[in-house]
């Protein structure tokens, strides 16, 4: 008489078989899986100043950044602006790695707030030259692929259009060779944005870059933030800047006035692709407010372009729709 007690023994016998090292095994074909990569992950990411607002009231670290990235957006990168880290010290760098790793997270750069290169008169250069290379180095253990300094000066009594004296630029020149070695004996790059000062200005960065002329430096292109000859031709000297700077971006960061554009938003990511640009999109929101939902709307329509181009599209967010 045949049992449940038989069929389960059967039943077990059978698995046994199928588990055998060498005819069907489940280890075997996971690995084949993984080794396939049939797919790559988006090169999307956001920056974690989207979060500042939260990380104000207390509501944000950078770990928990880091489960917003992986689990929330699921994203496979973290862009690290560093007034999140509440330490540069090795124990806490440590913990930060360790959390990056066991997310599956890649680092493709770290905005470096802070330590800019240019030290006011009051400031001792030594101090500020130490922790620009802490930074480094950390950026090294990270596996960062990009580190954002700022040049400075702050704008005292300045206007940004006049750039920086001879004397600044000398010494601009000097301390970016400097990291730019470093950055490219471990395989990144570090350099500067149009963030704020002269960099806003392309006239003044073209210069510097140029001038640096080393292959580890480059620059994060933030779109929409170039300084206009004039209010009426802001998007005009952008669209311009943009295009010039294309084969010296090393990373980017996209503002929700060009999210919110679909148009523009689709332009210049156009523009990277045809200019060759290799790194992440990376969305950035300022607000601080209502920032998981409005940074992951940045992040969505970035991510539709970049899903539009891997389907044969130019782009569109909205793709016409086929006939029926």
């Amino acid at each position: 008489m045949f049992n449940r007690r038989d069929f389960l023994r059967k039943s077990f016998m059978g698995a046994a078989v199928v588990a055998v090292p060498g005819t069907f095994s489940n280890q075997t074909l996971a690995s084949e899986l993984i080794n396939r990569k049939a797919f790559k992950p988006l090169p999307v990411s956001c920056l974690s100043y989207s979060f500042n607002g939260l990380l104000r009231q207390g509501m944000m670290d950078i770990f928990h950044f880091f489960e917003t990235c992986r689990f929330r957006y699921g994203l496979d990168a973290a862009d690290i602006w560093n007034g999140m880290f509440t330490s540069t010290e090795e124990d806490y760098i440590n913990k930060v790695h360790r959390a990056l790793e066991e997310r599956q997270l890649v680092v493709p750069n770290i905005a470096v707030d802070g330590p800019i290169i240019l030290t006011t008169k009051s400031e001792d250069p030594s101090k500020r030259c130490a922790l620009q290379d802490r930074y480094m180095h950390i950026a090294k253990q990270l596996g960062a692929g990009f580190v954002r300094v700022d040049t400075g000066p702050y704008m005292i009594n300045r206007k940004e259009e006049d750039g920086w004296t001879n004397q600044e630029f000398d010494y601009l020149v000097k301390r970016y060779r400097e990291l730019s070695q470093f950055a490219y004996d471990n395989g990144f790059r570090v350099g500067a944005e149009n963030h704020w000062g002269p960099e806003r200005c392309w006239i003044h960065m073209e210069k510097l870059i140029k001038a640096i002329d080393h292959p580890g430096f480059g620059m994060c292109l933030h779109f929409g933030n170039w300084k206009p000859d004039s209010p009426e031709t802001l998007e005009q000297d952008n669209d311009i800047a943009d295009r010039s700077c294309a084969k010296w971006i090393y990373h980017t960061h996209f503002m929700w006035e060009i999210c919110d554009n679909n148009e523009m938003l689709q332009q210049k990511m156009n523009m990277l692709r045809d200019a060759g640009y290799q790194g992440y999109y990376s969305a950035e929101h300022h607000s601080a407010q209502n920032e998981y939902n409005l940074t992951g709307v940045q992040i969505n329509k970035i991510r539709a372009i970049l899903t539009n181009w891997n389907n044969g599209g130019t782009g569109e967010l909205i793709p016409p729709r086929l006939n029926s």
